[in-house]
């Protein structure tokens, strides 16, 4: 590995066709209020995942089954 130099080095330019020209375009979209609950189960909250015991006996249970 070699040490940096303290000389500075000049730019170099870039190979043609790799510069780009750039444009803001703007990507937004309106989402409207949340107060709108058509869709069944919007706002339930999420069950909780199943304590370690809960999974140990399905898991059991799946075994069993085979």
């Amino acid at each position: 590995m070699t040490a940096p130099s303290s000389a500075p080095q000049g730019e170099h330019a870039p190979a043609p066709g790799v510069t780009w020209e750039r444009q803001l375009v703007r990507t937004e979209t309106v989402i409207e209020d949340a107060d709108d609950t058509t869709l069944p189960g919007m706002n339930d909250p999420v069950p909780p995942r199943p304590n370690r015991e809960a999974r140990r006996a399905l898991a059991r249970a799946a075994r069993r089954k085979k």
